[in-house]
């Protein structure tokens, strides 16, 4: 199957009310146990790809260890696999664009790719991301650029999110018009808030089944649900208390 082709399947995946389910892995064991239990795709989060290798989150693990863990996953199977890019290794556009033809190279045919400023609490202006975004398009004309937003998961203070709403369409119409494939938007539980996102945004949404359930994101209209680092977590708390067992 050609890279095109695989992009394609993916992308087909992402249906409103019936979102492909990426339950998030970290290494090449870790993406064929969920292929093999059923799996439509494979996404790795950025938190457990690191932790697994001993590197805390936020682009502390090397581009290149991280470029060669996803070649291996996707070694490792058939499935379409979408890599957790974080802020793409680089601010400026050409670099970015480097950076993600590397990527493509190990076979990945989408990413992940976010507007918070890596290291700091601030979010890249809405046309200076709108650049990024494009930048990352033109390195692939195929590759699924799932493009994340913080603006939800930077404001801890829920009552908050609802005026935050016009922003977060404001970046999804913009991220869309510099080649974005779907919006990602972590930290928004409210459901009535996710619904008008999945409504209005001119991009499938995705739908972080953190504080709300699958059947949640499938009722308001999210294409896509992912897990994060939570698969990871649960795992290795029972291999702690496997190992607690046996004193």
């Amino acid at each position: 199957m050609t890279y095109e082709t695989r992009a394609k399947t993916f992308a087909a995946l992402h249906q409103p009310g019936d979102p492909v389910v990426l339950y998030n892995i970290w290494d090449a064991g870790s993406a064929r146990a969920i292929a093999t239990a059923g799996a439509k795709a494979i996404a790795t989060g950025s938190f457990p790809l690191a932790a697994a290798q001993g590197y805390a989150d936020g682009e502390a693990i090397p581009l290149d260890r991280l470029l060669e863990t996803a070649r291996q996953i996707v070694g490792a199977t058939d499935l379409p696999v979408t890599i957790d890019f974080e802020g793409g290794y680089a601010r400026a556009p050409e670099q970015l664009t480097e950076n993600v033809t590397r990527l493509v190279e190990t076979g990945a045919i989408g990413l992940n790719f976010e507007d918070q400023v890596i290291g700091t609490p601030e979010l890249y202006e809405i046309a200076e991301q709108a650049s990024r975004v494009a930048a990352v398009r033109a390195a692939n004309a195929h590759i699924f650029i799932n493009a994340r937003t913080d603006l939800f998961l930077k404001e801890q203070d829920t009552d908050k999110h609802a005026a935050l709403v016009p922003e977060a369409l404001e970046r999804a119409s913009a991220y869309a018009e510099a080649g974005g494939s779907s919006f990602f938007v972590p930290g928004l539980r409210d459901l009535d808030l996710l619904a008008r996102v999945c409504s209005e945004s001119p991009l499938p949404v995705n739908a972080f089944i953190r504080g709300i359930t699958l059947e949640d994101a499938r009722q308001v209209g999210a294409a896509r649900a992912s897990f994060g680092p939570i698969p990871h977590a649960q795992l290795m708390q029972v291999l702690v208390e496997q190992f607690q067992a046996l004193k």
